[in-house]
């Protein structure tokens, strides 16, 4: 059972993250909204469910995650750095041609495990590990986020049969769930839903939920976890632009190129306070 101090550590880790994205909507800019919207899923996942550490990045028992909509990744960044996977500082090269920290994961970086980007990939390289690890007899868990725009592509599907077929229990896929792909309505372009029913019959556990809510999260990964004869898939519906209200659902707010000081009026924004100077990483309120 998860206590309400466990989910008071997440929302300020949660907190930390979506700075973290902020600051790296600058100098260059990157996919802000939908970053914001997954920030929750990937908190949840690395301090509550997943069996890795910044010791373990490399074990061969680890969990694995696959971040297949790879340009929310500087949510990513944010937790693995919050969690000491490598240094803070190296968040402020984002961009930079010093280091990896760019607009979509690299392998080159502790707990990055695969590159990703061409949208709709990395859950036919989910389902190749997973089916790996139960023909070996390993207890992994594969985890694998998805974008719901990224839903738009076939080898999403021709992965989610191979996977019904060979009965992974041991792979969970999230949909990140924010309505949007790129600058338009899912709804509007290509329509998905009713999506429940179309990924049951495709033969998976299907599960809805807030992909905001810690509690929601942690019932529904364990859900998951427990099921032994098919892969599960975890509709989370989210915000675009979670935590910040004059971008939340907004179409023009895909990806975000803001000044040093639009960045710090947002930051202010997440905490619910106006009129903020930065110093140093301590936000300071006026």
């Amino acid at each position: 059972m998860m206590t309400q101090e466990q989910v008071n550590v997440m929302e300020t880790l949660s907190l930390s993250v979506r700075e973290h994205i902020l600051r790296m909507s600058t100098d260059g800019g990157c996919f802000t909204g939908a970053s914001l919207s997954c920030t929750d899923i990937l908190v949840y996942l690395y301090t509550s469910f997943l069996k890795i550490t910044p010791q373990t990045v490399y074990d061969a028992e680890r969990d694995y995650l696959f971040l297949s909509k790879g340009h929310d990744v500087p949510a990513l960044y944010g937790v693995l750095a919050e969690l000491d996977f490598f240094n803070k500082e190296r968040l402020n090269n984002h961009l930079g041609t010093n280091d990896d920290i760019y607009w979509h994961p690299n392998r080159n970086i502790p707990g990055i495990e695969f590159h990703s980007g061409s949208l709709g990939h990395l859950l036919s390289v989910g389902m190749g590990v997973a089916y790996d690890c139960k023909r070996n007899g390993n207890q992994n868990r594969i985890v694998v986020i998805v974008g719901d725009g990224e839903l738009n592509e076939g080898t999403l599907w021709e992965g989610l049969l191979i996977a019904s077929a060979k009965a992974l229990h041991n792979l969970i896929v999230i949909v990140d769930r924010n309505h949007f792909q790129a600058n338009v309505r899912t709804e509007e372009l290509i329509p998905l839903e009713p999506m429940e029913e179309k990924f049951s019959a495709f033969g998976c556990y299907v599960q809805r939920i807030n992909g905001h809510d810690f509690f929601e999260l942690h019932t529904a990964l364990n859900n998951a976890d427990n099921e032994s004869n098919k892969p599960s898939v975890i509709i989370a519906d989210t915000v675009r632009g979670k935590g910040v209200p004059s971008i939340q659902e907004r179409a023009d707010r895909w990806f975000c190129n803001f000044t040093h000081d639009e960045v710090q009026s947002l930051i202010g924004e997440l905490h619910g306070v106006e009129n903020t100077v930065l110093e140093s990483e301590t936000l300071i309120v006026r």
